[in-house]
């Protein structure tokens, strides 16, 4: 066997290993992280899908098309889509504010920007309903028991999502790539958006998929703003609440697992995206 083999079988020089093949170090860490994930993430969720295809598929469809649970679905998704848009944009403004400019008062704002991760839901709940819910807020503004209340839940606790991913790329993006741009005659437009979008898609992507996720499970900040109002204000994480309170686990089974199914569909969606810039790049 000649050195050249021994480089194209193991994957590095003086090794008789296979190419691809584990140490006993890097196997039992694998084996360590396989039971772990499967222990928190991958045994739950295989019991959720099945108590909800225990009935079949016929139960399963009753309970996710119920008038009222199917009103909830579209409450919860089009609201998560839509505040996953606006922290898209919103959010990337305020990353490139935090990294690109100065100015008084910008520690504080970085503090400010993880509030959402630090308060309890709850807490989000209660300071929301003090603003927003009632004639006599601060600010004047009631959406108590509306649609509205849900939006405004959502964006408060997803804010983060995306600045907190957006920045640190950001802040590796060499300024003088963009004088260099301009100096060959590119306008501030085209350079934003043939260098630096390019950069930070990945970015913006891994944000929306976490705002989209956690506004699609979101409860907490909801119970005290949006009153949980059938065909109104209720959106799916109080369906399923209601159908374990009411002894039914396959219909909170079945909620479940369509939003998870919806929820693995923008991760894909979001995964192709990424993968096809990384490609163009």
């Amino acid at each position: 066997m000649t050195s050249a083999d021994v480089v194209t079988r193991a994957g590095r020089p003086g090794s008789t290993r296979p190419a691809g093949a584990l140490n006993r170090a890097s196997a039992i860490g694998l084996g360590v992280t396989m039971t772990w994930f499967s222990l928190l993430v991958l045994i739950p969720l295989s019991a959720v899908v099945a108590t909800a295809a225990g009935g079949g598929i016929g139960a399963f469809w009753d309970a996710v098309t119920n008038e009222q649970t199917a009103d909830a679905i579209r409450l919860t998704v089009t609201s998560a889509l839509l505040v996953t848009v606006v922290n898209v944009f919103v959010g990337t403004a305020i990353a490139w504010v935090l990294v690109r400019d100065s100015f008084p008062g910008k520690a504080l704002l970085e503090v400010l920007i993880d509030i959402p991760f630090a308060l309890p839901t709850i807490v989000a709940g209660l300071v929301l309903l003090s603003l927003y819910g009632n004639d006599e807020s601060p600010s004047g503004i009631n959406v108590a028991n509306t649609e509205a209340s849900v939006f405004l839940a959502f964006l408060f606790v997803t804010l983060p999502f995306v600045v907190r991913t957006v920045q640190p790329v950001l802040e590796e993006i060499d300024v003088e790539i963009e004088e260099a741009a301009a100096s060959l005659g590119a306008s501030r437009f085209t350079t934003f958006t043939r260098i630096i979008l390019p950069t930070l898609t990945p970015a913006i992507a891994a944000g929306a998929t976490l705002s989209f996720a956690r506004g699609v499970g979101e409860y907490g900040s909801l119970v005290l703003l949006s009153g949980n109002l059938p065909f109104t204000s209720e959106v799916a994480s109080v369906r399923i609440l209601g159908a374990i309170e009411n002894d039914n686990p396959a219909a909170a089974a079945s909620i479940a697992t369509l939003l998870l199914i919806v929820s693995l569909t923008v991760i894909l969606l979001l995964d192709l995206l990424q993968r096809r810039v990384a490609r163009r790049g």
